[in-house]
């Protein structure tokens, strides 16, 4: 029936619009926070360039052989992997990439025989791995939209306790790094143990001669100590921050591409409705037309006989 078809066509374009609404809404807002979690990833860097440069001093002076973060195993049989995914979807394919990634990872070790143990951050990566019945040591939610420092320090001090208790002998860092608005590519990269003091040196800047020339209190070996936890922490900081900008670069594209699409099929579905609209007024033409016609039809049917002449015939 025409009119029944308008009205599943109308009801169709409302739901769409009012999804248009919604991802119009959502991309405004990732657009917004983007940019916030650019500006504190920048913010950060001075910490963790200063913090690089004061190791830089420690590695020149040849110290920190002994430190337990420094501990390379002659035989790894267990690693650690640290994955970390967003608490919300619709953000394009920005957990799926970073959890493959990281399942590639597991079973490439579980291959090797080697034993894993799983630290998660973020709701998808609990869910997934959990329904695949996966060994999950530790969990954390709620911190990727907006990571804090002392988010990533709760999720350091689980790392620390499993590798230098010796629970695992390596820990591989898992997450999305944040090049720019249009680029971002997951980072697989070995968290712990830290590769040694000259690469960690190479990341800083300045003079390593001239650094070494430095005394610290109460001892190198005391400075290092304190500080290579808090290095770790800022290293796990700035995978947080660059997780959570790239969460809200995906999501922003995501929604633009399902505003595109719901407009896309508007158009669509309007020119099936006036197609459909068309057809309706069509078929009433049609439909009055032939009525005319049937009527015009009976009219000539049934029209009356002549009236005989009543006049007399004279003889």
């Amino acid at each position: 029936m025409p009119g029944g078809q308008e009205r599943v066509l109308r009801r169709r374009i409302n739901s769409v619009q009012s999804t248009k609404q919604i991802t119009r809404a959502m991309e405004l807002i990732a657009a917004t926070r983007v940019v916030k979690a650019m500006q504190r990833a920048n913010a950060a860097r001075p910490y963790s360039t200063k913090m690089t440069g004061v190791i830089e001093d420690l590695a020149a002076g040849g110290v920190g052989a002994d430190d337990p973060l420094l501990r390379v195993a002659e035989r790894i049989e267990s690693i650690g992997f640290v994955v970390i995914t967003s608490d919300r979807g619709l953000a394009g394919a920005y957990n799926s990439a970073v959890i493959r990634a990281a399942e590639r990872e597991i079973m490439a070790a579980q291959t090797e025989g080697k034993n894993y143990k799983l630290i998660l951050v973020g709701k998808k990566a609990i869910d997934y791995f959990r329904f695949r019945n996966y060994k999950i040591e530790a969990s954390f939610t709620d911190m990727t939209d907006t990571p804090l420092y002392e988010d990533a320090r709760s999720i350091a001090t689980k790392v620390r306790e499993i590798f230098v208790s010796g629970e695992v002998d390596q820990v591989i860092l898992a997450y999305q790094e944040f090049v720019s608005m249009g680029t971002q590519r997951v980072a697989v990269r070995r968290f712990l143990p830290l590769e040694s003091m000259e690469t960690v040196a190479t990341e800083g800047s300045g003079d390593s001669e001239a650094h070494a020339l430095f005394e610290f209190e109460p001892s190198p070996e005391g400075v290092l100590s304190s500080l290579l936890p808090r290095y770790v922490e800022s290293r796990l900081y700035s995978a947080l921050l660059d997780a959570s900008a790239s969460e809200h670069a995906n999501r922003q594209r995501a929604m633009k591409a399902a505003t595109d699409n719901a407009e896309e099929l508007i158009t669509k579905l309007s020119r099936a409705l006036n197609r459909a609209r068309q057809d309706a007024i069509t078929t009433e033409i049609m439909e009055i037309v032939g009525g005319a016609e049937a009527l015009d039809d009976g009219d000539d049917q049934e029209s009356p006989p002549e009236l005989l002449d009543e006049t007399p015939i004279l003889s």
